[in-house]
């Protein structure tokens, strides 16, 4: 049975939706449904599942520790695969991050971030409480997220509650320097506390793609006035843009840096907020009114610190490497072949994310029309993609295989022939 009375789906208009797929299980890229239906799932789930669905290896490591400490509060107490996991991201991360803080998925990752940085002045009897973001930004569903995003229809019922953030667009060569003396003048108040950005690509807006030089720029002007900056890698990290992280493109490191997603291969929520040594400090105190009061019941839950655990070490081998430049190759490739329709334009990549615009009478939007259309038409060919409107986007799971691409590739060329004969 695919539907019920009891149950409402997220970004889902339940008055108008068609009944969900019922998915009864999964292995690699395939999803398999209750009709004997067969998906491939080239969105890798909403991001999460890098490594392909029922990844064995990162099963049995939840089923093992499932049989030897299932959970315990994070509070006083600790556990073996929190301490490795905690030293695998420091390792791990570049940029001389320093403490690991656990939290429970991508939003409260980014509400860790932003309370960091605002109670990390107020420690120090210092009141700053401006936050500069970028246009368009998304990062996440509660509230200090969303107050950071871009406004609009996804968040307009909230906004009198949201708090104001300095927004810069997106930087380019055509505006880099215009931009900087935006960031100078909002710095001279004296009042900004954190830069917050997603690295590279800016997801939930349609896979908006910018270069690393320019961020740079951004960064090391904000560093220069004392501003704290955050890396929202909730989307971008553990191999996305072809690097383990995004902000290994850049000669600046951030201050913060939010991760979730694909933490545990998409097996477990987890979130995680890494911080330098300088943010730490501020709360290192005799005074615990200096304490970081925050966190989660199921804060660094073993099981998901398990997952992580494994999803990490498969990242770390030659064959994962080997898949995620195979991806970037073959996305270049079908980018070079596409690139000339008519219907396709602002065709973009970074790693194994490609994505690109299709024309429409309508401006490009998550609510354009065309997505329902796009929607059916790649599930009629047995291929799930989710459409942001009319942004159509890959990025699959790791383990994808060529002839898998290939046949994501040719449901998106029929696509454009079905869309330009109607």
């Amino acid at each position: 049975m695919a539907t019920n009375n009891y149950i409402w789906h997220p970004f889902t208009q339940m008055k108008t939706a068609a009944p969900p797929l019922h998915v009864i299980k999964a292995n690699n890229c395939t999803l398999h449904t209750a009709d004997g239906k067969q998906y491939i799932d080239a969105i890798a789930s909403w991001w999460v599942n890098i490594h392909g669905h029922c990844n064995s290896h990162i099963a049995n490591a939840i089923a093992m520790q499932a049989q030897t400490l299932e959970h315990v509060i994070f509070a006083g107490f600790t556990h073996t695969p929190a301490l490795e996991l905690a030293e695998k991201l420091v390792q791990l991360l570049p940029g001389g991050f320093a403490k690991i803080f656990f939290s429970d998925d991508g939003s409260t990752s980014v509400e860790v971030a932003l309370k960091m940085a605002i109670q990390y002045w107020h420690n120090q009897g210092i009141q700053k409480t401006t936050i500069i973001a970028f246009e368009n930004a998304y990062h996440g569903d509660t509230f200090g997220a969303m107050s950071v995003a871009e406004r609009n229809a996804f968040n307009a019922a909230f906004n009198p509650f949201l708090f104001e953030v300095k927004q810069l667009p997106l930087p380019n060569a055509g505006n880099i320097e215009t931009i900087k003396k935006q960031v100078c003048t909002i710095a001279e108040t004296g009042n900004v506390a954190a830069f917050i950005f997603e690295p590279l690509v800016q997801g939930a807006a349609g896979m908006l793609m910018y270069e690393a030089q320019y961020l740079d720029d951004l960064i090391a002007l904000a560093q220069q006035h004392q501003i704290i900056c955050i890396a929202d890698e909730v989307m971008t990290g553990f191999g996305r843009t072809g690097k383990n992280f995004a902000i290994e493109y850049l000669q600046h490191s951030p201050d913060i840096i939010c991760l979730s997603k694909g933490i545990t291969g998409g097996f477990m929520p987890l979130g995680v907020t890494a911080c330098t040594q300088k943010i730490f400090d501020a709360f290192y105190a005799d005074d615990k009114m200096k304490t970081f009061f925050h966190g989660h019941s199921y804060t660094a839950n073993p099981l998901a610190c398990a997952a992580a655990n494994t999803s990490m070490q498969l990242l770390d081998t030659e064959n994962c490497r080997q898949q995620i430049a195979a991806i970037g190759e073959q996305h270049t490739l079908f980018a070079q072949r596409i690139q000339q329709h008519p219907l396709v334009k602002n065709i973009r990549q970074q790693g194994t994310i490609l994505a690109f615009d299709v024309h429409t009478a309508e401006s490009t939007s998550y609510f354009n029309s065309i997505q329902t259309t796009l929607y059916n038409f790649y599930l009629e060919q047995g291929i799930f993609l989710r459409p942001l409107g009319n942004t159509v986007y890959i990025m699959p799971p790791y383990c994808i295989n060529i002839n898998e691409l290939h046949t994501v590739y040719t449901a998106i060329e029929k696509s454009l022939q079905y869309i330009a004969s109607i």
